[in-house]
C-alpha cells in the first residue's frame, strides 16, 4: 500500500509534531485546523506552539514544499484525525465527567467528502472506548457510496484504526520516532495498514491489536501514572497534618529496592492524565473505584495548596498587624501543567493561581517564562504576568507550583523575608 498524501486534521500538540515528521520524510502532508491563524502561521514556516525543535522541522517541511496548512481538508491516501476530546459541561459537579465527542464528529464530516477507495482513516486523538467504531459510523453515514469494516469487514473501501499518541511534551519530536506505538483496527487489515504508514518513520515497535484495545491501553497508560501521583499527593498531605517533611519522607522510603515513590505537586495537568482516566470511569462507574479514588485525589490537591496560601496570608497578617490584606502581594511561580514547557492545558497551577487571583484583595504577580501573554482569565482577575526577579522584588508570599529549571537557580537567599509555600518541592527538598 502506498501513502504519498498524508492529510493530518488538528495541528495542535500531536498533529503538527506528526505532520512535520511525515513531511520529513518526503510525504506531501496537508495540515488541517480550524484555526485561521495556525494555518498562516505554519505557511509562513512558523509554529504556534512551543516544542523542542519543532520549528525546525515544520520550517524545513514548508521550505521545501511537503508540507502547508489550510482550513478544509483535501484528498489524500491517509487522513489522520488529532482534534481535542474535552468533557462536556455538566450542572453537577460531583458527577462523572462525560467525554465529548464532537471535535472527532465534526473532523470525520470534514473529511467524509473527499474519501475515496483505498483511504485510510487514523483515530489518533485519545479517546473512551468505542470511539473508533463511533468515528466509522459517522464517516459511513456521510458517505453512503462506500462500504467500511463495521459492515464490510476485511473487504471494506475505508480502512479505520486508532492510533494513540504516547509522547512527553518538551520531548515530543524525539519520542514520536522513537517509542514503540499501539495501533489498534478495526479489522487486521487496517490495523497493518496503519502500522504501514507509521513505519515511515516510527523507530520503535508497531504493535497490532483491536481498536477498542488500543484506546483502552492508552487509558490504562495514564490511569496507572494518575493512581501513582495520586499516593505522592495523599502522602503529602498526610504528611504535612503530622509535622514531617514529605520530600525528606520519599527520599528516604525510596531507599528501599522495591519502592519508587513519586513526587509530590499541586495537583495533575495536561490533557492526558489528568483527563483520560475519566474516560475509563464514565464507561464503567461501578468498577473503576481506585480510578476514581486517584483522580479525586488529585483533583482535590489544588484546593488543598489554595487553603496553605489563605494560611500564609494570615500567618503574614498577624506578624505585620500594619498591614491589611490588600497590601499583601503574592507571586506565583509557574503556570504551565509541568516544567519547562508552555502547556497550560488542565494545568493546576494555573487554576491555583487563577483562584488566588479572584479571591484576594492584593496584587498577585505570576511568573511563566514560557508565555508571552496571560490567560484572560487570569489577567482578567488583575494578575500581573512579570519576572522572577521582578516578583522577587515585590512579594511578600511566594508560591512554588511548578518546578521550571530557571526556579531552581534561586536559593534562600533570594528567598529571605518571604513567606513561601512550595507545593512541587522546588526549594524544600
Amino acid at each position: 500500500m502506498t501513502f504519498d498524501t498524508v492529510c493530518v486534521v488538528g495541528l495542535g500538540y500531536i498533529g503538527l509534531p506528526t505532520a512535520a515528521v511525515f513531511a520529513g520524510r518526503r510525504k506531501k502532508v496537508i495540515g488541517v485546523d480550524v484555526n485561521q491563524n495556525a494555518v498562516d502561521t505554519i505557511n509562513r514556516g512558523e509554529i504556534h506552539i512551543v516544542e523542542p525543535e519543532l520549528d525546525i522541522a515544520v520550517h524545513a517541511a514548508v521550505k521545501e514544499g511537503y508540507l502547508h496548512a489550510t482550513t478544509e481538508p483535501e484528498p489524500a491516501d491517509a487522513f489522520l484525525i488529532a482534534v481535542p476530546t474535552p468533557f462536556k459541561r455538566q450542572a453537577d459537579p460531583d458527577a462523572v465527567p462525560e467525554p465529548d465527542l464532537s471535535f472527532i464528529r465534526a473532523a470525520a464530516r470534514s473529511v467524509a467528502p473527499v474519501l475515496r477507495q483505498g483511504n485510510l482513516v487514523i483515530l489518533e486523538s485519545t479517546s473512551p472506548v468505542g470511539a473508533t467504531e463511533a468515528m466509522a459510523a459517522w464517516l459511513a453515514e456521510a458517505r453512503p457510496d462506500l462500504s467500511f469494516p463495521q459492515d464490510a469487514g476485511e473487504g471494506a473501501d475505508i480502512r479505520v484504526a486508532h492510533c494513540p499518541e504516547r509522547v512527553l511534551p518538551g520531548r515530543i519530536m524525539h519520542e514520536l520516532i522513537e517509542n514503540d506505538r499501539i495501533i489498534g483496527g478495526m479489522t487486521p487489515a487496517c490495523a497493518e495498514a496503519a502500522a504501514e504508514l507509521y513505519r515511515t518513520f516510527v523507530r520503535g515497535d508497531c504493535l497490532t491489536t483491536t481498536a477498542r484495545t488500543a484506546e483502552m491501553a492508552k487509558l490504562t497508560e495514564n490511569a496507572f501514572r494518575d493512581v501513582n501521583i495520586a499516593f505522592a499527593n495523599e502522602l503529602s498531605i498526610i504528611a504535612e497534618r503530622l509535622d514531617i517533611n514529605v520530600w525528606e519522607l520519599i527520599a528516604l522510603a525510596n531507599r528501599h529496592p522495591r519502592v519508587n515513590i513519586l513526587q509530590p505537586g499541586p495537583g495533575v495537568g495536561g490533557h492526558c492524565i489528568a483527563v483520560d482516566p475519566w474516560f475509563i470511569v464514565s464507561e464503567t462507574p461501578e468498577l473503576a473505584r481506585l480510578i476514581r479514588a486517584a483522580r479525586e485525589v488529585n483533583s482535590g490537591k489544588p484546593d488543598w495548596v489554595v487553603e496553605k496560601i489563605k494560611t500564609a496570608v494570615g500567618e503574614f497578617l498577624q506578624a505585620n498587624p500594619d498591614k491589611r490584606a490588600g497590601d499583601v502581594t503574592i507571586a506565583c511561580f509557574g503556570l504551565a501543567f509541568k516544567p519547562d514547557i508552555d502547556d497550560l492545558r488542565e494545568s493546576p497551577a494555573l487554576d491555583i493561581a487563577t483562584r488566588v487571583a479572584a479571591e484576594h484583595p492584593g496584587p498577585l504577580l505570576a511568573v511563566e517564562p514560557n508565555i508571552h501573554a496571560l490567560p484572560d482569565l487570569l489577567s482578567g482577575h488583575g494578575a500581573r504576568l512579570c519576572s522572577a526577579d521582578n516578583a522577587l522584588a515585590h512579594a511578600d508570599i511566594v508560591v512554588a507550583l511548578v518546578a521550571h529549571r530557571s526556579f531552581r537557580a534561586l536559593t534562600t537567599a533570594h528567598l529571605h523575608n518571604k513567606a513561601v509555600v512550595d507545593a512541587c518541592g522546588l526549594w524544600t527538598t
